[in-house]
């Protein structure tokens, strides 16, 4: 049966436009947010499952803003800043989030030299060599080229969904406790809470979202199809996340035991849930890790040189945009380097650049907020009510948490 003219037409612009939404979505499931929900699995069993089907929402709603403010406008989220806000006031929000992206980057890291060393590599042959790869990659590479590779990347993802099928959990539990919200006023809990949020809804994804989409050319009348790749990738990204901690839940939680890492969940998963389950959990560990230490530090550079006023893009050469690159290579270096250092504390490194992800995320999110919301910036593609009222309910459930965080430390 062949396909009407008109549907082919459609299929073939969303393919062409297809990549900043998925992308940003795919790389939330990284070093770092693979092992919170791990932990979420293994110590929580299926009770956090309810929280992605706000969060399904939520990060849709947040991607779609950065998409649209990047078609709109033609310009990055941190050249907006800098634009209504100043240089000054830019500079000081976006240091704290290139500190923060630091952290991350250095979990990125770290889950490449555990996934290696599930596989009997070495980090001090597998740290230079991933650091290497993804330096060339992106500054040797177009922007074409580079997405192709991170929309592979994206794909491998779907081994989580195989791994918890492996795991033979109880379906009707797990459907159950995914349509019944708990909650509970313990201190582990709320960080736990906050940090799940804090990685499936980061606050570097508001940059590059836009930042990419931007470098992509994407053009306001082709934007229906940017935004069902955001939609997409939102599904997608969360879905992955419920597999993962379906896969632990049914396996570490129900036999008690307990993790510190994502890759100590890949090596636990055998007893109980086969060889095949673990080797895949491993794979998606490896693959994440790699895919994530090209995309942050990519969207660090992006956050940079907009808030200064610097040149960007990966199309672009080094000596035409030489802070965009240095600025991606320090970052490569310091991620790595730090990975190698004898005695560096890498399991809190990774849990906690994710809670940061979640402390900070509102204070962004306030900020997207403004800017989506000012006609002189958007004309009449502002957000609607609904729009406003999920991305206002998401800035302020995150205040509340990070508020109900401090005091549990408090009392």
């Amino acid at each position: 049966m062949r396909m009407p003219r008109g549907y082919k037409r459609r299929l073939l612009v969303f393919l062409t436009i297809m990549g900043p939404g998925i992308i940003t979505a795919s790389v939330n499931q990284d070093a770092g947010g693979i092992a919170t929900y791990s932990l979420a699995g293994a110590h929580y069993g299926y009770s956090l499952l309810w929280v992605l089907f706000f969060t399904t929402i939520s990060l849709a709603v947040v991607q779609e803003m950065g998409s649209r403010m990047g078609v709109v406008t033609g310009k990055g989220l941190g050249e907006l800043i800098r634009e209504r806000y100043g240089l000054r006031p830019a500079v000081l929000m976006l240091s704290i989030l290139v500190l923060v992206n630091l952290a991350n980057t250095v979990a990125e890291f770290a889950g490449v030299a555990a996934a290696f060393e599930i596989f009997g590599i070495p980090r001090f042959l597998s740290v230079p060599l991933i650091a290497l790869f993804v330096s060339w990659l992106v500054v040797q590479g177009t922007y074409a080229i580079v997405e192709r590779v991170f929309l592979i990347a994206s794909t491998l993802y779907l081994l989580y969904v195989i791994s918890a099928f492996f795991a033979h959990p109880p379906w009707g539990e797990v459907l159950r406790q995914t349509i019944q919200p708990t909650f509970e006023m313990d201190r582990n809990y709320l960080i736990m809470l906050i940090t799940l949020v804090g990685t499936t809804i980061a606050p570097w994804m508001l940059f590059y979202v836009q930042s990419s989409t931007v470098d992509k050319g994407i053009r306001w009348k082709d934007y229906k199809y940017a935004r069902f790749d955001v939609f997409v990738g939102a599904v997608v990204a969360t879905g992955v996340a419920y597999f993962i901690i379906v896969a632990c839940g049914a396996t570490l939680h129900a036999h008690g035991v307990r993790i510190e890492t994502a890759a100590d969940a890949a090596r636990a998963l055998e007893p109980f849930g086969g060889r095949y389950a673990s080797l895949l959990f491993a794979l998606g560990l490896l693959n994440a890790s790699i895919f994530s230490a090209a995309v942050l530090p990519l969207s660090t550079a992006y956050v940079a040189c907009e808030a200064l006023g610097w040149e960007t893009g990966v199309d672009r050469r080094p000596k035409e945009a030489p802070g965009f690159f240095s600025i991606y290579l320090v970052m490569i270096g310091i991620g790595a380097a730090t990975i190698l250092w004898p005695n560096v504390p890498l399991i809190p490194i990774m849990f906690f650049s994710q809670t940061l992800n979640g402390i900070l995320l509102p204070v962004i999110l306030i900020i997207v907020l403004q800017l989506v919301n000012d006609r002189e910036i958007m004309g009449e593609a502002v957000n609607s009510p609904l729009l406003n009222l999920i991305a206002w309910g998401t800035a302020f459930v995150m205040s509340a948490l990070t508020v109900l965080l401090l005091i549990t430390f408090i009392l």
